[in-house]
């Protein structure tokens, strides 16, 4: 493990998805899902979130629609919350869903849309 890209991988999770869900992911991963804990942290967080091709908001787009396409419901309730924090408004999420519907399928938006509302619940938004 490259110990400075997870560092710098630790950080931006935290930023992104918040440090209480990603030090709790971390703290409660076992011999088993351990390293998936950490290539995700090098690896996504680390390296490609922080490329200076695209800015974190940009990711957050299109990870929206991605989890979309793929209809990855407890992936996008975390990227939901992490593009509010990315900067996207409400009204941001519902394009990126409208335009998700079109190309990727009405089902899979509709889930996203039921998630979204979920968590601006939560977030009080």
């Amino acid at each position: 493990m490259n110990q400075e890209l997870f560092d710098t991988g630790l950080k931006t999770r935290r930023e992104v998805l918040g440090a209480e869900y990603v030090d709790a992911s971390i703290k409660n991963a076992d011999d088993f899902n351990l390293p998936m804990q950490e290539l995700v942290t090098q690896y996504c967080w680390g390296d490609i979130w922080n490329r200076p091709g695209l800015d974190r908001r940009t990711r957050s787009f299109l990870n929206l629609a991605m989890l979309t396409a793929l209809n990855r419901p407890h992936e996008i309730k975390l990227h939901v919350r992490g593009a509010v924090n990315n900067g996207l408004s409400k009204q941001d999420i519902q394009e990126v869903f409208l335009q998700a519907a079109i190309y990727c399928g009405v089902p899979a938006a509709i889930d996203s849309f039921k998630i979204a509302k979920e968590v601006f619940k939560e977030m009080g938004i």
